[in-house]
């Protein structure tokens, strides 16, 4: 005889979507946190940002401090922060973003907000290695917005946290040795951009404190910390 616990057959008859485009495919309308599946892995939650072009997912969201993102290897792989609100600030996690993106080519869209509330953007063909890569990211040239590349090379970075030193600078680490920068990211030589810096609601006084921001050099320059950024992913056969 063979006995079946109910959720784990209701998990085979209800088929998850791959990722917050099929959610949007399959009617939904409402920004929020939906259960998404891509591929093989294992089900999670998922901010889904909808637009007239369809269900993007939430890859990362800075808006006001109240995460910290000055976190360790395995934190950035698995995620963190607040995921279930409409105006909290997290990071969904590399591992995520793999399965995400391994079903087929995407769009990584990057938004900006300065503090007077004007807003860049810009959508890149994207790529995401797996940990075996170090999460090595390449990007494509831009195929909308404004915003000018600030990831230099585009192709062949890896991401470095404070305790996986990966980036390209080769006489010391980014976040430790040189303490340039905060929090995880795709460094080449610590200076062109880092979305997941620290948050300052002032400008720091210290001029080191102020490498450590929140920031995209081609827009504001290297020392301004930014109040808003968002990070989102989508496949890339949908226009934008």
């Amino acid at each position: 005889f063979f006995f079946f616990n109910p959720h784990t057959l209701l998990h085979f008859l209800v088929e998850l979507p791959s990722d917050c485009d099929q959610v949007y495919l399959a009617g939904e309308r409402a920004n929020g946190v939906y259960r998404i599946q891509p591929g093989t892995a294992l089900p999670f939650p998922a901010f889904c940002q909808m637009t007239a072009e369809g269900g993007w997912t939430v890859v990362q969201r800075r808006m006001d401090g109240t995460v910290n993102f000055d976190r360790l290897w395995q934190e950035y792989r698995n995620g963190f922060g607040n995921l279930n609100s409409k105006c909290g600030e997290f990071w969904l996690g590399l591992e995520k973003v793999c399965a995400v993106t391994g079903q087929g080519d995407h769009i990584l869209r990057i938004e900006l907000q300065d503090w007077d509330n004007h807003t860049q953007h810009m959508d890149y063909p994207f790529h995401l290695g797996s940990e075996a890569t170090h999460y090595t990211l390449s990007l494509g040239s831009a195929v909308s917005g404004s915003l000018r590349i600030a990831i230099s090379p585009a192709s062949g970075l890896r991401f470095s946290t404070r305790d996986q030193d990966h980036d390209l600078k080769s006489c010391a680490n980014c976040l430790v040795t040189v303490v340039y920068c905060a929090g995880g990211w795709w460094f080449s030589s610590c200076g062109q951009a880092n979305l997941n810096g620290r948050y300052f609601a002032t400008r720091p006084r210290q001029r080191l404190e102020r490498k450590q921001g929140i920031f995209w050099k081609p827009w504001k320059g290297r020392n301004y910390s930014l109040k808003a950024t968002t990070m989102m992913i989508h496949p890339a056969k949908l226009s934008v």
